[in-house]
């Protein structure tokens, strides 16, 4: 396999936890038409993310939040990373959140068929591996429209 260069990584993630995060985006994502995260704050002992939605979620939608996440994680969904030239993104992923000084290529994270967005963090190698999403709350931000969700892997 060949090596690629690709952009210092200054963070040391909890790989269960950073793979729930990505799976939690497209969550949010297909469940509210919002972008990915625009806060997120990844650790082993707990977890918040920050999304701007339309509506201030139900608790009925929050409930179907974690049992969206606990069924892609009990799925057991393949991990997989694949590598491709910065100019040559496929369609549907955003590289505006790419740093400026970004790498030529560029490495994929592709959760099955439900994720992909470009990372070069560490992450399981199927969601089984997860464990279990527990919600531990949300808050609300009316002025901004963010909706934050705190929660763990347990």
């Amino acid at each position: 396999m060949a090596e690629y260069l690709f952009n210092e990584h200054n963070k040391e993630e909890f790989p269960p936890a950073h793979t729930a995060e990505h799976l939690l985006n497209q969550v949010m994502i297909r469940m509210f038409g919002c972008e990915r995260s625009h806060n997120a704050h990844i650790e082993r002992k707990k977890s918040k993310m920050s999304f701007y939605v339309d509506h201030k979620p139900t608790r009925q939608e929050e409930k179907d939040i974690e049992r969206e996440m606990q069924r892609l994680i009990e799925e057991d969904l393949p991990v997989t990373f694949e590598v491709v030239k910065r100019d040559a993104l496929p369609e549907g992923i955003n590289a505006s959140r790419l740093p400026d000084d970004v790498s030529d290529t560029i490495r994929l994270v592709r959760i099955g068929d439900y994720d992909v967005c470009p990372c070069i963090g560490k992450h399981v190698r199927s969601t089984s591996q997860i464990g279990r999403f527990e919600m531990l709350g949300t808050n609300w931000d009316e002025q901004e429209r963010s909706f934050r969700v705190r929660f763990k892997i347990v």
